[in-house]
């Protein structure tokens, strides 16, 4: 997939699908699918570190993902989350942190919220980097958003959110995360905007749909959001794989000759 295919694809209404990873093994597992393209998100801090939230994320640890997933990632089209205040720092620091989100393998970066960030998304898309834009429900700012809720309820949000799309659209971005957002009004901003529109959370009616690869495969089965859909339940896979392989040590069941020198 390429950066003009997204556009190709809402005009021709094939939906477009996103999953979130963070390492070189998923990595190498999705390119073998018909998935259109890979996320880096920022919610590694909280899949693959334990954190809470995503705040605790840097430039180094979204690199160091960025760099395991694009090894393994083939031809897939790879987006990288910009990690908590990389952006707001001033345009210097924030263009170092694209340059090594790019070389480390990034062909597109993502950046959560509108206001304040316009000037600088117009500068990194006419340096020639592609940006995502992302609304709603966005996690580096859960201590002002007052805990992971829905977004754009009131009659006031949601005119805010339809206002910020089209500035994010006008300033460059190829495409629009919407994030735990009531669907009706994720469908009329898809409809009004020109570039697709990928929802979690957002209800059917949108250009796209993204899923952390860990929460569709069910490997942490205390998470069950209301937008999640467990496509499988690794969790207990996994489990019963690691005791089948304890059970056959203990009872010298393995190795066998089969898996001897």
């Amino acid at each position: 997939m390429k950066i003009f295919d997204f556009q190709r694809m809402k005009q021709q209404g094939e939906k477009i699908s996103i999953v979130t990873c963070y390492d070189h093994w998923s990595a190498k597992i999705i390119a073998t699918t018909a998935i259109d393209c890979i996320l880096v998100g920022d919610s590694a801090a909280m899949i693959m570190h334990g954190h809470p939230t995503t705040i605790p994320a840097t430039t180094e640890m979204m690199v160091m993902h960025t760099q395991a997933v694009a090894r393994g990632a083939g031809t897939k089209f790879i987006i990288t989350d910009m990690p908590f205040l990389a952006h707001r720092k001033g345009l210097v620091a924030a263009m170092d942190a694209v340059q090594q989100l790019v070389q480390a393998g990034a062909h597109a970066v993502k950046i959560e919220g509108a206001d304040g960030n316009l000037e600088l998304i117009q500068h990194i898309v006419t340096s020639g980097i592609p940006v995502m834009g992302h609304l709603g429900m966005t996690a580096q700012a859960i201590h002002q958003l007052g805990g992971f809720k829905v977004q754009g309820k009131q009659a006031a949000a949601a005119e805010t959110l339809v206002t910020q799309a089209h500035a994010l659209q006008q300033a460059g971005c190829f495409a629009l995360v919407l994030e735990c957002v009531p669907p009706q009004l994720a469908k009329m901003i898809s409809e009004q905007l020109q570039i697709p529109v990928i929802g979690i959370g957002a209800g059917l009616a949108v250009d796209g749909q993204v899923l952390v690869l860990q929460d569709l495969l069910g490997m942490n089965p205390d998470f069950k959001p209301k937008f999640l859909k467990q496509y499988m339940d690794g969790f207990t896979a996994v489990q019963s794989a690691l005791n089948a392989f304890n059970q056959e040590v203990k009872q010298q069941l393995f190795p066998t000759p089969e898996h001897s020198y």
